[in-house]
């Protein structure tokens, strides 16, 4: 195991390497929301022939969140963005833009971020949902950079948010057992004495979008009789070669992310990757060659939240001590689309 290098390391700021003129971006508070209710291994062992041992070995997933029937994306979303605010001091009439990455809106249109704004009172603030999957976060972390640099707004709020529990086929034991709801978001803000963001890598193959997918409900095949006797409505996986998949692609973008900073991975003090099946984070996390103190794990309590993932398990690792101010992290998710992503962060 290496020592943890002195927070005085040194790194490039790509942005600034390449004179890209704008503010920096920083993330100055976040804040999570799960559900109350604990689905754990042993209720699914009621629904469907599975097993606690055989999901805790192939998943390390133990246990996950479930949402209310009269509980919603925007409501998981609103609770996140709440304690976002009130860790930043700041009020919802100064938040500029909400961007929520959420695969399950609460309905095709408006968009959940709109609901959001209305639920917290952000009556200043523009709003859009963005959807990159399980990489959603990421990506929406990136796209409101872009508005704080370019200085057209000065507060942006993320969010990563889903009731994946609305999606899930439970009558499927290969897919029901991976899932849970919740909601993570961030506040993004210029701190001019920080770096803040300082790169994000992002990529997609189409080619692969049948790999992992929900098909009815959109113009190809919109809600029928016969759709929904077919179960179109669901969450599908070809497990196998997401899996794989997952580990390329998420090695390639941390691998990319670090060489754009010019730092080790050694360098990084916490590594978060999207939370989505134990065995992925090890095989990414060997390949990059991790350290096991470096790694932040929440997958056995919170199952795969898709875009909501990595933001909750960044809330923690701050409520945690795992990271602190100056420290460097590195994010790295995959998912649907196919997508996947990677940024590196000087907390």
């Amino acid at each position: 195991m290496t020592d943890l290098p002195s927070k005085n390391v040194d790194f490039v700021n790509p942005r600034a390497a390449l004179n890209l003129k704008g503010r920096t971006c920083s993330i100055v508070s976040v804040g999570s929301y799960v559900p109350d209710r604990c689905m754990t291994n042993a209720d699914l062992e009621k629904l469907v022939d599975t097993t606690d041992e055989w999901i805790t070995t192939r998943t390390g997933i133990r246990e996950r969140r479930i949402a209310a029937e009269d509980q919603f994306t925007s409501d998981l979303a609103a609770e996140a963005a709440t304690k976002a605010l009130k860790k930043a001091n700041i009020s919802a009439e100064s938040i500029d833009l909400i961007i929520v990455a959420t695969i399950t809106p609460d309905m095709p249109f408006p968009s959940t971020a709109c609901l959001v704004q209305q639920k917290i009172g952000a009556t200043r603030a523009a709003a859009f949902d963005l959807e990159a999957a399980c990489s959603g976060f990421i990506y929406a972390l990136e796209v409101a950079q872009q508005f704080i640099m370019s200085r057209t707004y000065d507060t942006v709020l993320v969010i990563g948010a889903e009731k994946l529990s609305s999606i899930v086929d439970w009558q499927d034991r290969n897919t029901c057992v991976l899932f849970g709801d919740g909601a993570g978001a961030v506040i993004l803000q210029n701190r001019p004495e920080s770096h803040g963001l300082l790169t994000a890598c992002m990529g997609a193959d189409g080619g692969k979008a049948s790999l992992l997918s929900m098909p009815g409900g959109g113009s190809r095949h919109p809600a029928t009789a016969q759709s929904l006797q077919d179960r179109l409505h669901f969450l599908r996986m070809d497990g196998k070669e997401t899996f794989k998949s997952a580990v390329t692609a998420m090695h390639r973008a941390a691998k990319e992310a670090l060489a754009r900073c010019q730092i080790e991975i050694s360098q990084i003090k916490c590594v978060i990757p999207h939370q989505a099946n134990l065995r992925i984070m090890s095989a990414v996390a060997d390949r990059l060659g991790a350290q096991e103190h470096q790694l932040f794990i929440n997958v056995d309590k919170f199952g795969n939240t898709s875009a909501a993932s990595v933001a909750i398990a960044l809330d923690q690792a701050v409520e945690q001590g795992r990271i602190e101010r100056g420290d460097l992290v590195l994010l790295v998710v995959f998912g649907a689309g196919l997508t996947w992503g990677a940024a590196v962060i000087e907390w």
